[in-house]
Parts: structure tokens; sequence; C-alpha cells
């Protein structure tokens, strides 16, 4: 049989009625078809066992992976309180999925367990990862993590930032601060792509004090300090909705060696005490550029992880696109909400499904043959193909 892949989606108030009511809509478009792998993506405001139970009573015991987010992408645009069921169907592939609690307190250690579990020292399959997007450090996460020929993508789980929760599926299942992932193996071809629209503004700070997650001082002053001074509202009013969560539109370019592009980390969002709270350390010491994004570049970016991920395909025919989108992208696109998707159907065709998500960061390794180290991503948009070799 050949590779086939089919996304549902559907909104209702409880998250086992949504979940049931996609899946099904999913299931009705694959037909006689078996399905091998299902990927849930759920909004924040729909209890996530609800939302596995839902899913898993239509789908038996095929393996799942999903993630809580801030908004749900599917071809038709972005849409809010929906859940998103995609599915792949096809002879010859082997999917192993599970989930790993603990992740906030050892983000090493959990990803060393995920490596055990899976076997994927020998492997040259894909990972699919999904990472509590508020606890743990996903650096970490991703320094645990052994090379090898496998390609790597993945997300930080969106959620509600006055919570500090985020949640994950794995295999049969779910819960928060933790880990879920999946490996594919078999007649699939992944490939990967990723790309953000910001830029440098002319501004720089010295981190001048860092605690763990929290950046607390620039240039011998709170951030709040800092971000008054240039933005001119009063350093107050960041600690408040809705500049405390603005924020995040306006992250941090860490400079690294002379001949490397800024690092960009981003702000979860402004603390009562005038930090920023990160999802991994920002080193003392460390030059930090503002930066800040535009539409125009987005597009542009949003294109360019697009064809960059047909690319990695090596010819291989798409059947599916997954879209892990910084929430930072939902924000800056509020007042047209999906025009980034139009750019990506314009590359990627009419006819391959898509299924997605805002999320707190992006997980990738794109260059497998050279088995370059894992990466966290900040305020990118993340594009991942399945496709039938």
């Amino acid at each position: 049989m050949t590779l086939t892949a089919v996304v549902g989606q559907a909104q209702a108030l409880e998250g086992r009625e949504a979940a049931a009511q996609a899946t099904h809509r999913a299931l009705d478009q694959i037909g006689r078809n078996q399905a091998v792998f299902g990927i849930v993506i759920a909004s924040r405001y729909h209890a996530i066992q609800q939302v596995l139970t839902g899913a898993s009573t239509l789908l038996g015991d095929i393996p799942l992976l999903g993630l809580s987010t801030n908004a749900e992408i599917t071809e038709d645009g972005q849409s809010q309180r929906s859940v998103v069921v995609a599915l792949l169907a096809g002879d010859g592939i082997s999917v192993k999925a599970d989930w790993w609690g603990g992740f906030g307190e050892d983000s090493r250690g959990v990803a060393q367990r995920m490596t055990q579990t899976l076997q994927l020292y020998h492997s040259d399959g894909t990972l699919l990862v999904v990472a509590d997007g508020f606890n743990g450090d996903a650096k970490q996460f991703c320094a645990g993590l052994p090379a090898g020929e496998y390609t790597l993508a993945g997300c930080l789980a969106g959620g509600a930032l006055n919570q500090a929760r985020t949640y994950q599926i794995g295999g049969r299942q779910s819960g928060t601060n933790g880990l879920a992932a999946a490996l594919i193996s078999g007649k699939v071809v992944t490939g990967v792509g990723y790309a953000h629209g910001w830029q440098t503004v002319g501004s720089y700070y010295r981190v001048t004090r860092s605690q763990g997650p929290w950046v607390r001082m620039l240039n011998e002053v709170s951030v709040a300090e800092a971000y008054s001074r240039l933005f001119k509202y009063p350093a107050r009013q960041w600690a408040f909705p809705p500049l405390n969560e603005l924020v995040r539109l306006y992250p941090l370019g860490i400079e690294q060696k002379a001949s490397d592009p800024l690092l960009v980390r981003s702000p979860l969002r402004m603390e009562t005490d005038g930090s920023l709270r990160m999802n991994t350390l920002i080193p003392e010491g460390a030059t930090a550029h503002l930066l800040v994004g535009s539409i125009q570049n987005c597009l542009e970016a949003a294109k360019q992880a697009a064809q960059a991920a047909i690319d990695s395909l090596n010819g291989a025919r798409p059947v599916l696109a997954l879209i892990f989108a910084d929430i930072a992208w939902q924000m800056l696109f509020e007042s047209n909400a999906g025009q980034e998707l139009q750019v990506i159907r314009e590359v990627l065709g009419p006819d391959v499904p898509i299924a997605g998500g805002y999320t707190f960061g992006q997980i990738a390794r794109v260059n497998k043959e050279k088995k370059s180290a894992p990466e966290l991503l900040n305020q990118q948009i993340e594009i991942v193909l399945f496709g039938a070799p």
C-alpha cells in the first residue's frame, strides 16, 4: 500500500468530543487503508487526557504523538479550541512512541531514558519529539541525544503561560512536565526545513545577571527597565498583560563565534520582578541583541522553510506537512491569521494535507549525514514533510 496521509479537525466544548469528531473525519478519508501512526494536536483549552481518550477509542492501538498548542493549524488556516488529528497509512512502516515524565527536573536524563527505550543509537529513521514548553531545559535535552543517522524534528508544546503548563501525548500516555517521542522507520522519507524572520534593531546589551532560566539584568538594570528605556513604556507595565507576554515578539540574539549567526533565544514572559523567563539558560556575560520581526521577512522565511523541507526529501513525493510555528508568528500575524500558510501552500502545492500548531520552540537536526548536533530553535517556523519513497 502506498504511503498516504489524511487530516481531520473538529471544534467542541469538551476535548473528548473534539478529538473523537476529528478522528472520525480523518478515518472517513482514509477509507480501508490501515493507519499506522497518529499525530494529535490539541488546543490548550482542552484537557489532554480527554483528548487522548477521544482519539484512542477510535484508533485502537496505533502509536500516537501529540501536543497542546496555542492555536491549531490545518490547510484551512488557523483555529482555536479545536483538535487536529493527522493519520499516516502505508506498508512497511514501523512506529514506536512513548511518554516520559520528569522533564523539568532532569531534561538530559529524560533524553537518555528515551534513547534507551527507543533504541535510538542504531536507528536511521525519523525521531519526532514533543517536550514540555515551560519546564525543563530543551538545550540540555538536545545535548543528551546521541549522534546518529536519524532525522530529528519536533517542538516545545504550547500552553497557557499563566498556568506554566504544557501537555504531551506519547503512545497511550499523556501528561505535563514530560517528553513524548515517536521513532518512525521503514518506507517513509522525512524532510525538515526551518527559518525565522527576525533581525537586529541596533540595540544590544550585556547579560549582567542570569539565574537558571531567568535573565535578571541587562547592562546592570532589570530587563523591564531596559525595555522601558527603549520602548518608552513604564517598567512596571512590562510585568503585566499584555506586555508581559508580548515580549515574545522581541527575542534576544546571542552572539556566538564571529562567523556564526546570532543564536535566537525567546522569552516566555516578563516576570513580576522585571526578569525574563526563558526555556533555557542564557549565560552571564553574553552579548544579547534585541531582535524584531516583520511580516514580510516572516513570509519569506516560511517560503524558505517549505522549500528546504522539499529539497531534503530528495525527490520523494510529500504526503503530509507538519508545521510547528513559534507563538510569536501567531502574535505577528494576528490581524491576518494564517497568511504564512498561504505562502507554504504555494510551495507545497494544493494536494499535501497540513497539520500543526503554535509552540514555544522547535527542535531539529537537518544534516543527518554529518551527524550534526540537535538544535533548540526559537522564533522559527519548522516544516516537517513525510514523503513516499
